[in-house]
């Protein structure tokens, strides 16, 4: 079998840190197990022409959120072979799943790999945007020490409004590290909570336009779906509270692009952070790169060294299972016998 791995590039930090493992020089680590197993495995980071070329004879293709190799409809019919998609991280909206279905192509993530990564880094840039960290940061960067224009925009966390938009399992872990920040939590999902989980996170449901007006800070947590697609739209965003601030480390494609940098441009939210853009890697002109009080960052948040980790790790659970017949971990499975079955995506896919 041909397995293809589209990677990030490590450069000389491949190297220099063989814990690296997210990137195409380190393969996952999974090189010397699948060419034991009488298997091929190609390493690219070229997520255009290169991967056609592979297409036509590639039985397992691996990707990740971080350095997306979007597989469309038109690329599925390109290879014939192909009979595992598998995302190394959590997300598979780079994927078409429903021409995966319909194509009998098992599509599979690691459930779970990065869900202490992504909600630490939420929380890490909740606090950058309300205490004010980028400006500070840079007036020393600057050689500067203007107090006053830092203070007059920095804000205490506690007895703040957190809206978390999605609430599964990075949602409830945000609301978990939030809470000892004594703030009042409110929280929107497709699915609601039971009460002992709410009483156990301090956090109440809200219906998704009910929330967002209440709320000095958001948290968008949800997968990209077609429901989901372009949800904060320009409607949406100015119907945030004045002053507030948005958190996105979910999909660029939640929050609608041009709107964002006009709200921005016209001070209507005090700051917007997260680390997810539409395309990814974003191009060097990508209009949020260059928007007012923002604390963005390339697609890190979810592949700290110990994420990698438990991705390679799960990455290589579902490999062997695939060579040796056996079936792949349920929790793993967003498309299965022909149909979408992860919860995180059926009822978004449901006829």
């Amino acid at each position: 079998m041909k397995v293809v791995a589209v990677l990030y590039p490590g450069g000389s930090a491949a190297e220099e840190t063989p814990e690296l493992l997210g990137c195409a020089e380190n393969a996952l680590g999974l090189r010397e197990m699948v060419e034991a197993k009488g298997h091929e495995l190609v390493a690219l980071t070229d997520t255009g022409s290169e991967l056609d070329r592979h297409l036509p004879t590639v039985d397992v293709l691996i990707a990740t959120p971080f350095w997306p190799a979007y597989i469309t409809r038109e690329r599925i019919e390109k290879a014939p072979k192909l009979r595992l998609l598998l995302t190394a991280g959590v997300g598979s909206d780079h994927f078409d799943l429903a021409a995966a279905a319909e194509r009998n192509i098992t599509v599979a993530e690691i459930t779970g790999s990065n869900v202490v990564s992504v909600a630490e880094h939420v929380v890490m840039q909740i606090l950058t945007l309300v205490r004010n960290y980028i400006p500070s940061y840079k007036e020393v960067i600057d050689g500067g020490w203007d107090i006053g224009k830092i203070a007059a925009k920095a804000h205490d966390l506690e007895d703040k409004i957190v809206g978390i938009v999605g609430m599964g399992r990075i949602g409830q872990r945000v609301a978990a590290r939030l809470k000892p920040f004594d703030v009042q939590t409110y929280y929107y999902d497709y699915r609601r909570l039971n009460t002992p989980e709410e009483q156990v996170l301090g956090a109440r449901y809200m219906p998704l336009d009910a929330l967002i007006p209440q709320c000095d800070v958001i948290s968008i947590n949800i997968p990209l779906t077609p429901q989901t697609d372009g949800l904060f739209n320009r409607e949406r965003l100015y119907s945030m509270k004045k002053g507030a601030y948005l958190v996105n480390t979910a999909r660029g494609r939640i929050v609608d692009t041009d709107a964002l940098v006009e709200v921005m441009n016209a001070g209507h939210l005090a700051g917007y952070a997260g680390d997810v853009w539409y395309p990814q890697p974003a191009p060097p002109g990508h209009p949020w790169r260059n928007m007012p009080n923002h604390a963005m960052t390339p697609h890190v948040s979810g592949t700290s060294l110990e994420a990698q980790k438990r991705y390679a790790d799960g990455i290589r659970d579902c490999l062997l299972h695939f060579f040796e017949g056996r079936p792949l971990q349920r929790d793993y499975l967003i498309v299965d016998g022909g149909k979408v079955v992860s919860p995180s995506y059926s009822y978004a896919y449901q006829k």
